[in-house]
């Protein structure tokens, strides 16, 4: 549970009247609401207020059901389902326009230049609990609205609509403040009920139990908040629920920043243990190495052979034929030999690779696709033609279907971007939390691609076990570094990795032997990491 639900856990229960010991000695709420209503007589008689026409009393019947009288008319009415719960002997249910007087503020376009000016609140200056004064505005109001849109010391005011709708705080200031129209002025008949109903109304919002039906924007009209069912205490068992509330929230909030910590670093640890196996995994340090094992040499010559051949069948350019050796010479330096070229790259390597291991360039080894470029009158997304995959379909090691993907006409994709098995796509305009965000495809997709804004990686040599070495190698620290390098876009927002750029990134291959315990041994290490 986190702290989040731990304090609406708290505030269902206070409402309930399960947060702290009934008091039998304590005056029933019954006799609080009477003393209301005499109240609201004296207010009335004196001009100071207009009765309710919707005035109602809430009350249980001989056949224990709950009906409501509207006093103004006499109309009783069965209520049983709109009561959510049971409350306690001494409480009573009542709505929240019986116990306070409401008004709204003014609004603002209305009679600019009659009146003085005033300071008023709005919506922007009002939060759960507190106020934040320091942008008060300024607007003329007459003497009759100064009274009639003014907030005064111990009333609860309330957010009326926007996203913010529901956000109640008490004015605690000694000065009146005038307000605008989108702010409930909820001014208690009895003092002393304000602090319950604040935590009632924020409970309300949390459960999502607030916003008024029927409406196109989220929001609380005043007649939803005047009519909202209130379970209503004694006003002593009011205050010692506010006080349990005020010993236990700082210590919910506490416990809640200590969670929120806690999951942020059992993430940053899941996120850094896998980045380590990974380090490990590519520096040959994972797995043990066997002299047995055909050295990588050979593997890279096969791939020599196979791009040969896809030359030859006029699936490849002969550009693919032009590629690097990279080795070790006699003084211990690291070259690159391009046909009669050789440049020392000592510098650019790494890490020094394990016996049997050999250092190559992507591009030598893999061919990089960019996925399909389309006209927007072209995508649909019911369904039909080839599925076109982008930025967000694509998780680290895992590609998702989703409900907004796009399709093509099969005629408007080419087949040579269609997916095949051990393809390993990748963004290639991202941000720059997620460069190195790799995924692998398990098997042939004829039917899907991706789009212009995705790489797809394309061994030359399609064996599952180089292709789930590569996805490891890829998604591992430093290729994730050398990515970031590349992107040559310091302070944006997105980041382009290049098709080209990408291609020059140095890969440590090992046996493919070795490749295949690797690949075992990440996956039996990740299972064990609790995402």
């Amino acid at each position: 549970m986190n702290g989040k639900q731990l304090k609406n856990s708290i505030l269902q229960w206070a409402i309930q009247g399960k947060l702290i010991p009934q008091d039998p000695n304590d005056e029933p709420v019954s006799v609080l609401l009477e003393k209301i209503r005499v109240e609201k007589e004296r207010l009335i008689k004196e001009g100071k207020i207009k009765r309710d026409k919707k005035e109602s009393i809430i009350y249980r019947g001989e056949d224990n059901s709950y009906y409501e009288k509207i006093l103004a008319t006499g109309k009783v009415k069965c209520i049983d389902d709109e009561i959510p719960f049971e409350i306690p002997n001494g409480w009573e249910w009542t709505r929240i326009g019986s116990v306070f007087n409401h008004a709204s503020g003014k609004q603002q376009s209305s009679n600019k230049n009659i009146g003085t000016p005033q300071k008023f609140i709005t919506t922007s200056n009002l939060y759960w609990g507190y106020f934040i004064l320091d942008n008060v505005k300024i607007m003329n109001f007459t003497e009759e609205e100064i009274k009639r849109c003014s907030a005064t010391k111990g009333d609860l005011l309330v957010c009326e609509g926007g996203a913010g709708y529901g956000r109640s705080a008490i004015w605690h200031f000694d000065y009146d403040i005038c307000l605008q129209n989108h702010v409930h002025r909820l001014r208690p008949y009895i003092n002393g009920i304000c602090e319950y109903v604040y935590y009632f109304i924020y409970l309300l919002k949390e459960s999502n139990n607030l916003t008024s039906v029927g409406t196109a924007m989220p929001g609380l009209s005043a007649n939803r908040l005047k009519g909202l069912l209130l379970p209503f205490p004694p006003l002593s068992a009011q205050k010692r629920i506010v006080a349990q509330l005020g010993v236990l929230l700082p210590l919910i909030a506490k416990y809640s920043d200590v969670q929120n910590s806690l999951d942020k670093l059992n993430i940053t640890i899941n996120d850094k243990l896998k980045k380590s196996i990974l380090q490990e995994a590519i520096q040959g340090r994972l797995v043990s190495q066997d002299p047995t094992d055909e050295p990588a040499s050979i593997l890279l010559e096969r791939i020599k052979a196979e791009k040969v051949r896809l030359v030859e069948d006029g699936v490849l350019k002969k550009k693919v034929l032009v590629s690097s050796t990279i080795f070790k010479g006699e003084d211990n330096k690291y070259y690159e030999q391009v046909d009669s070229t050789r440049l020392d790259i000592s510098e650019v390597i790494p890490f020094e690779e394990p016996n049997g291991w050999r250092w190559c360039r992507l591009k030598d080894i893999c061919s990089i696709l960019t996925g399909a470029t389309f006209k927007k009158e072209d995508a649909t997304m019911n369904g039909i033609g080839i599925r076109v995959w982008r930025g967000g379909n694509i998780l680290p090691f895992a590609l998702i279907n989703k409900p907004d993907d796009l399709y093509l006409p099969n005629e408007k994709v080419k087949d040579n971007i269609l997916l095949k098995k051990n393809d390993i796509v990748t963004p290639a305009v991202t941000s720059l939390e997620n460069i190195g965000k790799m995924a692998r495809t398990e098997y042939d997709m004829p039917h899907t691609t991706v789009g212009g804004f995705v790489f797809i990686i394309r061994p030359f040599f399609s064996v599952d076990t180089l292709s789930q070495y590569l996805l490891n190698l890829l998604s591992s620290p430093i290729l994730i570094e050398y990515m970031k390098t590349i992107t040559n876009k310091s302070g944006q927002a997105f980041y382009n990795i290049g098709k080209e750029r990408l291609g020059q990134a140095l890969l440590p291959i090992p046996p493919l032997a070795e490749q295949e315990r690797i690949v075992e041994k990440v996956s039996q290490t990740f299972d064990k990491i609790k995402v």
